[in-house]
């Protein structure tokens, strides 16, 4: 599961041959507006969404053909520093010429991104083919500026940029049916996928394809701009609406229709690809001179039934997989709480700015799971973590599956719960300080905020800790005020019942003295060394 190999086995494609013929347009274009703009566009074809569900359906209803071919050697050939050196000359940028608020400019193909992917634009009903010409890039150190490169080669993926800041884009689609965004901090971090189908199964995860997007030429004064995609993968083809507002958060609202091909054991609706590496409470890889390194430190979810639940991440020594069963969930997401520089020290990536992806469904999802998976990682390169919706009743061939949600990118999730929440989950040796440890044990320091409990720590009033281990036996459990993030702080030891790396699992929750909970409920998997590493110094 690295996240450049994802790329290189899954980029998006789109090869002619596969597509239905109302796709196809030709190349014979003129040139645009005053010359200088290389955009040339296909002949203009009808279209709007109920059409490009039609043409999923017909893909559906057709044998597979994988998309793309051989890439011209010398693109083949680009190195990762090659590649990133090609820049897209913003004076091509499509609407450069208009009045409205949006930019977007193209990905070149190479490197991981082997196939090309159909681009078009969409205005008044019209959808024109988008043509690659080689003029469009300034080719920089790849070498390719002394190559002649066919005006067929095609694109790899689009970014999209307000017209007053070409240079920082605010969201990307490159790659199978990945894409990223950023809130008002600009910093790039965890990606959504359109679709993920047998992720961490016993077998290679499959990864759908956008092979074609239809971008909508936004109006003058519009905050919103439309994206279409067409997805197609052995398994299944859909058909795909994004209405992007950028802001704080951005939001991207989105909907979806799935045409399988065959059934789909594990399908994966909305699903957030993020990475973890070593954090406060996981320092089984942390041999980095950096404290934390991680996209995001924890999984979030609203329940249907109103429960607000916190999942902390961990880099396990085996693949982990958990689902949490629900009915209707009001939301879910990977979210980067801790926001201090500090804790990171990385003034490079800036882990600390790193974007929070909270999904919100816009009507029932019905009966089914919030499912994690979470992948041994030995690096920062490495794309370790994925979540997502998976339905208890799957699409069935030949049926249309419509769902529709909405994506929030930003520095929070936009739904919070009105009960306190955890903001930090530290481990360590267990034991008490001064005294021969006679047992091994693993301390769990679990810090919460908000809520009543500022109230609550500021007169020191006793709250308790509702905690319940599967796995372990659990000792000198207390929680105390914790005066300097006016919140409290629930500290216990946990003793594994069996001497191998058997899950343990821990579930807390804070109540008052009349019984009310007072924070989210905290949940929390740990696999312990085996008992010949159980050292207890």
């Amino acid at each position: 599961m690295i996240r450049r190999q994802f790329l290189k086995r899954a980029a998006g494609a789109l090869a002619v041959l596969g597509l239905p013929p109302a796709l196809l347009s030709s190349a014979a274009c003129a040139k645009t507006g005053d010359g200088r703009n290389l955009l040339r566009f296909g002949p203009p074809q009808p279209f709007d969404y109920a059409a490009l569900k039609g043409q999923a359906r017909a893909l559906a209803q057709a044998p597979y053909r994988p998309h793309g071919g051989d890439l011209p050697p010398a693109v083949a050939a680009l190195n990762w520093d090659q590649y990133q050196s090609i820049r897209y000359r913003k004076d091509h940028a499509l609407w450069a010429g208009d009045a409205g608020r949006y930019l977007a400019q193209f990905f070149h193909l190479g490197l991981f991104f082997k196939r090309p992917v159909a681009m078009h634009e969409v205005a008044n009903g019209q959808a024109r083919a988008i043509e690659y010409d080689p003029g469009m890039f300034d080719y920089g150190s790849s070498g390719l500026g002394r190559v002649k490169l066919s005006e067929h080669l095609g694109f790899a993926g689009f970014r999209l940029n307000r017209r007053g800041d070409p240079d920082r884009d605010f969201a990307a689609f490159l790659g199978a049916s990945y894409f990223r965004a950023v809130g008002r901090q600009g910093q790039y971090g965890l990606s959504a996928r359109g679709l993920a189908i047998d992720t961490g199964m016993d077998r290679p995860e499959e990864f759908p394809d956008f092979v074609a997007f239809y971008l909508e030429r936004p109006a003058a004064d519009s905050d919103t701009l439309v994206v279409y995609a067409l997805l197609d993968s052995p398994s299944v083809a859909g058909a795909y609406r994004f209405a992007i507002t950028p802001g704080e958060p951005l939001l991207m609202d989105v909907d979806a229709a799935l045409y399988p091909r065959k059934p789909i054991e594990r399908l994966g609706i909305a699903p957030c690809t993020s990475m973890y590496q070593t954090g406060e409470n996981d320092r089984r890889m942390a041999w980095d001179w950096r404290p934390e390194i991680h996209d995001s430190d924890g999984l979030a979810m609203h329940t249907g039934g109103g429960e607000w639940i916190w999942r902390p991440l961990t880099n396990p020594p085996e693949l982990r997989f958990n689902m949490y069963a629900d009915r209707d969930p009001k939301g879910f997401g990977l979210l980067q709480r801790d926001r201090d520089f500090d804790h990171y020290q990385d003034d490079g990536v800036f882990y600390d700015r790193r974007p929070c992806l909270w999904v919100e469904p816009k009507h029932g999802w019905g009966e089914g799971s919030v499912q994690l998976v979470e992948i041994p990682t030995v690096d920062e390169t490495f794309d370790n973590i994925v979540a997502f919706w998976n339905p208890r009743r799957k699409p069935q061939p030949g049926e249309e599956w419509l769902v529709g949600y909405r994506l929030f990118w930003g520095a929070a999730a936009p739904a919070q719960p009105p009960l306190a929440q955890c903001v930090a989950t530290r481990t360590g040796l267990g034991g008490v300080i001064g005294f021969k440890r006679e047992t091994w044990s693993q301390r769990f320091a679990i810090d919460f905020k908000g809520g009543a409990l500022a109230a609550l720590a500021a007169r020191n009033a006793q709250v308790e800790p509702v905690l319940d281990a599967r796995g372990a036996r659990l000792q000198t459990i207390s929680a105390r005020p914790q005066h300097e993030i006016r919140g409290y702080r629930v500290m216990f030891d946990a003793v594994p019942d069996h001497p191998d790396s058997r899950q343990i699992d821990l579930r807390l929750f804070l109540r008052d003295e009349a019984g009310n909970a007072l924070s989210e409920t905290w949940l929390y998997q740990w696999s312990p060394p085996p008992l010949a590493q159980r050292k207890i110094y």
